[in-house]
């Protein structure tokens, strides 16, 4: 019940807030169709805790520094995204080219500047994301990225993608790593949401200076650990390390050179 009452509240706000959004985009600036996002993310934290009974718990913010920085985030759950953009006033997030499949959505994704990137990686996804990064960096916005680039399992993850070690090292910015477990109450992008209260803890920022392959060690293990850590506080089970899994772009580059194996 708690699972359908969610969708009917998910759909409703979805496509009212969508609406008004499109609307809002049509204003000069950016001003106004980021409020409306803002109004939406807001709205959907309180539909998770009303319909859902999922409350979100946020540890670490006096780890937060100062001024501008880069936000790298574990990606368990749809809802990622809603509980980490409430947590700040403005954040340029990037996002795959999938979220333009919806009616109007690629409109207001360029209106509130965020950074939409090719889904299947590649040359052109690191230019694009390298470009547009630069433009909220500018601004001084912060910016969130999830360093796999897709959704994983809880217990499960992907490779961490090289992005954010070039906007870290071309924009100087710390990053902070994002651990969660949110992905226990709402796996994914399932129909079916489990109450309880779910964890977004901010780590230590990593400093500025290091080359990729401190760098990108130091990520995913914090994050990682972490995340682990925090599943196994919701769970009740045993603290186990995430089992390492192909992503989707990885699974079909596979498939296709087994295909051309074969004769």
């Amino acid at each position: 019940m708690r699972s359908f009452a969610f969708a009917v509240a998910y759909w409703t706000l979805s496509i009212a807030y969508g609406l008004t959004a499109a609307f809002a985009a049509l204003a000069p600036g950016r001003g106004l169709t980021a409020r409306v996002i803002r109004a939406y993310v807001r709205r959907m934290v309180q539909a998770m805790r009303l319909f859902a009974g999922i409350r979100i718990e946020t540890r670490g913010r006096e780890r937060l520094p100062t001024g501008a920085f880069i936000i790298a985030s574990k990606h368990q759950s749809w809802g990622d995204g809603f509980a980490t953009y409430d947590q700040f006033d403005d954040v340029a997030f990037v996002t795959g080219d999938h979220l333009e499949k919806f009616p109007l959505l690629g409109v207001v994704l360029k209106k509130v500047g965020a950074i939409v990137v090719n889904n299947c990686g590649g040359r052109e996804a690191r230019e694009a994301l390298q470009h547009r990064a630069a433009d909220a960096h500018a601004e001084g916005r912060k910016i969130l990225i999830y360093p796999e680039g897709n959704l994983a399992k809880v217990g499960a993850k992907f490779r961490y993608r090289s992005g954010v070690w070039h906007m870290y090292r071309d924009f100087n910015m710390p990053v902070v790593p994002l651990a969660t477990n949110l992905g226990v109450f709402w796996p994914g992008e399932s129909y079916e949401k489990h109450p309880g209260t779910a964890t977004l803890e901010f780590l230590d920022p990593i400093p500025t200076g290091l080359d990729k392959a401190a760098f990108m060690e130091r990520l995913e293990a914090v994050t990682e650990a972490r995340t682990a850590e925090l599943v196994a506080e919701a769970t009740g089970r045993p603290v186990t390390p995430a089992t390492l899994v192909l992503a989707p772009d990885e699974t079909r580059r596979a498939a296709a050179s087994a295909a051309k194996a074969i004769p």
